[in-house]
């Protein structure tokens, strides 16, 4: 029987060349390895979260569908970039003698920040739904999250020190927005209930503290041009991980017991009766778990007729 011996042949096959520019800074297959095996998480991630909402009622699933959406999008991304595709050669700012960063175009994964530009959204509408902020405050806050986001790109493709001031203004970003979840939606979660406070503090705290980490990766790799591609793989792989399939576990198991239209979002299928809301659907099937029928505390149903009904 013969040896059989495992190759990646991305980098062979695809090359560190773009536009006739060779990026003599790049990642080496063990990169390209860790690469494929983070996408390789994402994938059974996303898998598993579609799995888990098919449990679910259809009224029940948004949790799980904007989290398998992140790991989805994230398998993606790390595909292209375990394939050594979806970067550009740019010029670095600061060349290094450590012959690990030494040369002089260095290659600047453009495809990451597409990924982040669609799941970091993503992450925050789940966080911010589960605190039951308001629709105005959470497409602010999505807005300045894709502001930091740009500002991380293009601060990564410019060859200047003026890069820095891109950095800046995605650094403020990131604080108006670890404000917002570590106050303003924390405060959202009081009235909510306990298990709602406490899923959102376990997953806006997880959240906050990798996050803050992100500015600190950039900065040693597109940035600084500190450390090698292959440790620019596992400082944001290693990042990546925790923020999306690690941060949507905890979430869906949280997210468990509690019903989305006590965070107020009331979503109607199509088998619903269009009568009755999905707030009084929630309400028969909890008075139906605690063995009572749908009605007043005496066993009698309510059919009061609504005081603000429209006439004609």
């Amino acid at each position: 029987m013969k040896n059989f011996e495992r190759r990646n042949d991305a980098l062979r096959i695809n090359g560190n060349t773009v536009n006739g520019i060779t990026a003599d800074i790049a990642i080496t297959p063990r990169g390209s390895d860790f690469y494929f095996a983070i996408c390789a998480a994402m994938a059974v991630a996303a898998f598993t979260f579609v799995g888990l909402a098919l449990q679910k009622h259809r009224r029940d699933r948004i949790f799980h569908y904007i989290t398998a959406g992140v790991v989805f999008v994230a398998a993606i991304s790390y595909f292209s970039m375990g394939s050594n595709l979806g970067f550009t050669p740019i010029v670095v700012e600061n060349q290094r003698s450590d012959p690990k960063v030494h040369g002089v175009f260095r290659e600047i994964f453009y495809v990451r920040y597409i990924d982040w530009f669609i799941t970091t959204p993503l992450l925050l509408m789940d966080l911010l739904l589960t605190a039951g902020m308001p629709w105005p405050t959470i497409l602010w806050v999505i807005l300045v999250d894709e502001i930091m986001i740009v500002c991380g790109l293009v601060g990564a493709l410019v060859r200047s020190t003026y890069k820095w001031g891109y950095f800046a203004f995605g650094c403020l970003a990131l604080c108006y927005i670890i404000y917002q979840l570590a106050w303003e939606a924390r405060l959202h979660t009081n009235p909510l209930g306990k298990d709602v406070t406490r899923v959102f503090f376990l997953c806006g705290s997880l959240t906050c503290i990798l996050w803050v980490l992100y500015p600190i990766a950039w900065g040693v790799c597109e940035g600084g041009n500190v450390i090698a591609p292959d440790s620019e793989a596992v400082f944001y792989g290693v990042l990546d991980f925790l923020a999306k399939p690690v941060f949507g576990a905890l979430l869906l198991w949280g997210h468990r017991s509690i019903d989305p239209a006590r965070l107020g979002l009331q979503i109607r299928d199509y088998e619903d009766d269009p009568a009755v809301t999905p707030v009084a659907h929630a309400g028969e099937k909890s008075r139906t778990r605690n063995g009572a029928t749908a009605g007043n505390g005496d066993g009698v149903a309510n059919d009061m007729p609504q005081d603000n009904a429209a006439t004609v």
